[in-house]
C-alpha cells in the first residue's frame, strides 16, 4: 500500500471519529442515551452500557444461586462472543450531543432575518395568487423567528404566532408551507390530524408529530426545537356531533394538542414513532417551535353564510337572503364561532391565534400557476423536450383549455399535473423516436381532443 493511500484511510478514520463524536452513546441494554442516563462504561467492540444496567447486571449476577463453574462444563453451553453483540445503533436512531448554553445559536440570526416584505417576494417567485395568506405568513414567520431570536432578553415576553390555515383542497396550503421552511432553511415536519388518536390508542400519538420534526432536524434537538411543524388535515379532528362513542380521533386529539401548542417538554423517541420500540428518547421543547395547521374545513361556508344571512335579515336595512350564496370569497369573512360551530373547542382556537385563508383557484390563477412560477409545470416538460433537442411550446387557448378541464375536477391546482401528463403522454413517447422533430406546439384542439398537436421539423414546417 503507497504512502498516499495509508494517509487517505488515517484521514478518513478521523473524519469518522469526529462525526462519531457529536453524536452521543446510547446504552446497550436500556437504550437511554448518555444525557439522560449518565457516563457510560465503554466495552469492547463499541458496546457502551451505563451505571445502573451494570450495577444490575453485578447484582444479578451476586443474588443467582447459579454455579458458573458447572455451567462452563457443560456441553451444549457456548460463551456468547463480543461480536455477537456488537452494537450496531442506526444513524437515525442516535442522538447528536447537545450543545453549552454559550455554544447553542439561534437557526436564523436576527440580524439576517428577511423582512416581511423580502420573505413575500420570495414566496411570489413559487405561489400565485394568495396575496392575503403570503403577507399575513410572511408577518407571522417574522415575528416568530425575532421571538426566538430575542428569547428572554427582557422581562416581556412575546407570545407564539402559531397559525391556522383554511382554504380549499388544491389552494396551495401544503406547497405554501414547503416553499416557506425552505426559504428560511429550517426543519420542517409535515404530518396528517387523520393519523393522529389519543394516547392508549391505536395510531399515531399526538407526541410523535415531534419526534418527526426531530428526524428532520438530522437528531439534533436544539435545531428541532427552533423548527416548524404543520399539520395538516385539522378539520378531521373535529368534535364529533350527536357521536355517543368515545371521540379518540376528534375533540380528545385537539385537548392532547393544547400542550404541545403552547409550548412543553415532551418526551419522544429518536428515529421511531412509538415509545414502547427500543429505541433511546429525549426531551424536546415545543416553546420556539411555529404550529401551522391547515384545513379545507368543507361545509364552512354554510356556516358563515348562516351566520352573516342572519345579522342581515333583521331590520329595515335588511339584505337579501341569497346575497353571500355566490360569493367566492366567502371564507375570507371567517368568525370563531364559526370554526366552533364547525367543531374545534375554543382552548384549541385560542393557541392558533393567526388565522388565514386561502381563496379558491380562477381559471386565470390556473393558467398563470401552469407558466408563472420558478419550477412552474410547462417549465418542467419544455427542459425535458429541450433534452432531447426539441423546442415545446403551449398556445394560450390550450392553457384556458387545460384550466377549463382543472375547474371541473375540483381539485384546485393538483388537478393541472394530472391533465398535462395525460397529453404529455403519446408526446413524450413518440418524439425521440424521430430525431427530425424540432418543436411540439400543443394547441387548444388537442386538448379538447379535436385536433392534433403541431409537430415542426427542424429544417421545414409540417402540420400534424
Amino acid at each position: 500500500m503507497s504512502e498516499k493511500d495509508q494517509e487517505e484511510i488515517i484521514v478518513e478514520d478521523i473524519k469518522e471519529e469526529k462525526q462519531e463524536d457529536e453524536y452521543e452513546k446510547v446504552c446497550f441494554i436500556c437504550h437511554r442515551p448518555e444525557s439522560v442516563a449518565g457516563k457510560m462504561i465503554d466495552l469492547p467492540n463499541n458496546i457502551s452500557v451505563c451505571n445502573d444496567c451494570m450495577q444490575k447486571s453485578f447484582d444479578a449476577m451476586k443474588g443467582g444461586n447459579m454455579d458458573y463453574s458447572q455451567l462452563l462444563n457443560n456441553q451444549n453451553f457456548q460463551m456468547f462472543s463480543m461480536q455477537d453483540m456488537e452494537q450496531n445503533v442506526p444513524k437515525s436512531q442516535k442522538l447528536k450531543k447537545k450543545k453549552t448554553e454559550e455554544e447553542v445559536e439561534p437557526l436564523i440570526d436576527i440580524n439576517n432575518l428577511p423582512a416581511p416584505h423580502k420573505i413575500k417576494g420570495s414566496l411570489d417567485e413559487y405561489i400565485i395568487g394568495q396575496e392575503h395568506a403570503k403577507k399575513a405568513i410572511s408577518v407571522a414567520v417574522y415575528n416568530h423567528y425575532k421571538r426566538v431570536a430575542t428569547d428572554t432578553m427582557d422581562e416581556i415576553e412575546i407570545e407564539k404566532s402559531n397559525m391556522l390555515m383554511i382554504g380549499p383542497t388544491g389552494s396551495g396550503k401544503t406547497y405554501l408551507v414547503k416553499t416557506l421552511a425552505k426559504l428560511l432553511d429550517v426543519p420542517l415536519a409535515i404530518t396528517d390530524a387523520t393519523s393522529l388518536t389519543e394516547a392508549g390508542y391505536i395510531g399515531d400519538d399526538i407526541e410523535s408529530v415531534v419526534s418527526k420534526l426531530l428526524a428532520a432536524a438530522d437528531n439534533d434537538v436544539q435545531k428541532a426545537e427552533q423548527g416548524i411543524i404543520f399539520i395538516d388535515e385539522i378539520d378531521k379532528i373535529a368534535k364529533k356531533k350527536n357521536s355517543s362513542q368515545r371521540d379518540v380521533s376528534g375533540e380528545s386529539v385537539q385537548q392532547g394538542m393544547l400542550k404541545l401548542l403552547e409550548g412543553s417538554d415532551v418526551e419522544v423517541p429518536v428515529g421511531a414513532n412509538s415509545k414502547n420500540a427500543m429505541v433511546p428518547l429525549t426531551t424536546v421543547s415545543t416553546k420556539n417551535i411555529l404550529f401551522i395547521c391547515g384545513g379545507a374545513f368543507p361545509d364552512l361556508s354554510n356556516i358563515i353564510q348562516e351566520r352573516l344571512t342572519k345579522q342581515a335579515s333583521i331590520g329595515f336595512g335588511a339584505d337579501l337572503k341569497d346575497k353571500y350564496k355566490n360569493d367566492k370569497n366567502i371564507l375570507s369573512r371567517v368568525a370563531m364561532e364559526d370554526l366552533r360551530g364547525f367543531g374545534m373547542i375554543p382552548e384549541f382556537l385560542g393557541r392558533l391565534p393567526v388565522v388565514v385563508t386561502l381563496e379558491g383557484l380562477s381559471e386565470d390563477m390556473l393558467v398563470e400557476i401552469l407558466k408563472e412560477p420558478k419550477n412552474a409545470i410547462l417549465k418542467q416538460y419544455q427542459k425535458l423536450l429541450a433534452l432531447d433537442e426539441v423546442k415545446l411550446e403551449f398556445n394560450e387557448e390550450a392553457l384556458h383549455a387545460i384550466a377549463r378541464k382543472a375547474m371541473k375536477k375540483d381539485t384546485g391546482a393538483r388537478a393541472l399535473r394530472a391533465i398535462i401528463e395525460e397529453f404529455m403522454l403519446d408526446i413524450m413517447y413518440e418524439i425521440p423516436k424521430d430525431d427530425n422533430i424540432g418543436q411540439v406546439v400543443i394547441t387548444k384542439e388537442y386538448i379538447e381532443g379535436t385536433g392534433g398537436p403541431v409537430i415542426k421539423l427542424r429544417n421545414q414546417n409540417v402540420h400534424g
